[in-house]
């Protein structure tokens, strides 16, 4: 947690056109007060966020994302989009939980154009929560070079994770209850492992591989794997084409 109480947290809200927007407007208009450090952008449904735009604005050192909709089963879209919002969110926030970054910078809520008072009441709460836990990367003990590193990991995987969220990670009743359950269960877990986790390990290791050749052991080090896990994905890489094993340097390579 951060120490230094002059922190600001720099904060980039994602918001809907229709109903979080309205409420922002309503908390401007009513003169209720929040955060001046907080940046809105809108976009007409919180659907249309994108992982890379969360990507792109925590790897260029923003503290923390929100996220802003209508309220589930209350989209002003036929397609319910807030519900592809909310996905895409508990899938990125346990990306950057695996990789050592608090998941708590990230943040889906909704409001509706009549809730100003609620709007700024999450803009207060998620300020103070920032500002207690700190600088992004800091707070978490992670170097401005391994965060980079984990960062663009994410990024190389995003286009298989938007394709895994549409084929494998679909819920087929659009109730707040049943997204919730799906997101909480042992069978997230365990997709999420088999389908995401290992694909970012499998990023990594490329990232790895590009800048020199490493051994099994040098990986391992690298990224706190046991040389067992390492093997499993090198052998995996191997036979995808995508690695070779020098056998002089007794290393792996980029093939």
């Amino acid at each position: 947690m951060s120490s230094d109480h002059n922190f600001q947290p720099k904060i980039i809200g994602i918001i809907c056109n229709w109903c979080c927007y309205g409420g922002a407007d309503l908390c401007g208009v009513s003169r209720f007060q929040y955060p001046p450090h907080i940046r809105l952008i809108r976009v007409m449904c919180s659907a249309r966020v994108d992982m890379l735009h969360i990507h792109r604005a925590l790897s260029n050192g923003q503290d923390g994302v929100f996220v802003g909709g209508c309220h589930l089963c209350d989209c002003h879209y036929v397609t319910n989009g807030n519900f592809n919002a909310f996905s895409m969110v508990q899938v990125f926030r346990k990306l950057l939980k695996h990789v050592g970054i608090y998941p708590e910078r990230l943040r889906i809520e909704w409001v509706s154009a009549g809730e100003g008072i609620r709007f700024a009441n999450f803009m207060n709460e998620y300020s103070t929560e920032l500002t207690k836990m700190g600088p992004i990367g800091k707070a978490e003990g992670i170097d401005a070079e391994t965060l980079a590193f984990k960062f663009e990991a994410i990024k190389k995987i995003i286009p298989y994770i938007k394709l895994v969220l549409t084929q494998r990670l679909h819920v087929s009743e659009r109730t707040e209850e049943a997204y919730h359950k799906f997101f909480n269960s042992e069978e997230f877990e365990k997709l999420f492992n088999e389908l995401i986790l290992d694909k970012l390990i499998k990023a990594q290791i490329t990232i790895l591989l590009q800048k020199k050749n490493l051994s099994t052991g040098e990986i391992s080090a690298s990224l706190g794997l046991t040389p067992s896990e390492v093997a499993k994905h090198m052998n995996d890489s191997s036979k995808q084409g995508l690695v070779r094993y020098d056998m002089n340097n007794k290393s792996y390579a980029l093939a």
